[in-house]
């Protein structure tokens, strides 16, 4: 298989050569572009069409945000995994709702960077640990007196998945990975693709961490 192109997006020139030479130790990996702001992003991803964008927040001319949007809506099948000094969760968020694939923090190691961008690429949504909790608060409601059991997600105006697509969405929003749901689940990765796949058009999402915080703010993960 060709390597994995990647769009290296931050408005420091040290940041990108220093995550560039990083990204290089790996074989299956290219860096095909830089960017040094959002607008050049944008034009250098229409241009290269890579696999995966990895994307600073805070930039000038254009954000990281703005950026994403804009990236987003010409090219959906990208793979834009922010990568970030902010763990703000209002930054985490957004970026999830205008399409980021993943979050990941800068002072992550070199290992978890090179997994992260091979997940994404496959489909997977990475997330630093400490913004994944912060998902689960953000979405979390609070605990009623009584602690009513959650309602079944096919009744009302909700989506209605099968039972081993809430299976599988279970997992997903627990945080685990194509390969240990297909593991617990006894089924094949593909079947596991297939099941998201289903899961994403039914929720109208565009990723797993979206239909993984949806699972969370419907009450499919407790404590």
């Amino acid at each position: 298989m060709p390597p994995l192109s990647i769009l290296l997006v931050d408005d420091h020139t040290l940041v990108r050569k220093g995550i560039g030479r990083l990204l290089a130790t790996q074989p299956d990996f290219t860096v095909v572009g830089e960017a040094a702001d959002g607008l050049e992003a944008e034009a250098k991803a229409v241009d290269l069409k890579p696999d995966v964008i990895l994307l600073d927040l805070q930039m000038p001319r254009c954000s990281g945000l703005e950026a994403l949007t804009r990236i987003r809506a010409r090219l959906p099948a990208v793979a834009v995994i922010v990568l970030t000094y902010s763990d703000d969760e209002q930054d985490l968020i957004e970026a999830l709702k205008r399409g980021a694939q993943g979050y990941l923090l800068k002072d992550l190691e070199p290992e978890v960077l090179f997994s992260s961008v091979r997940g994404a690429a496959r489909g997977e949504a990475p997330i630093s640990g400490a913004m994944a909790a912060k998902i689960l608060l953000e979405f979390r409601p609070a605990a009623p007196a009584t602690h009513p059991a959650p309602p079944p997600l096919g009744q009302s105006e909700k989506p209605h998945l099968s039972d081993r697509e809430l299976e599988v969405l279970e997992r997903v929003a627990g945080g685990a990975t194509n390969r240990e749901i297909a593991e617990e689940l006894f089924i094949s990765e593909n079947t596991v693709k297939h099941h998201l796949k289903n899961i994403l058009a039914k929720l109208q999402m565009q990723n797993r961490a979206q239909a993984a915080a949806w699972a969370v703010k419907e009450g499919l993960v407790r404590d």
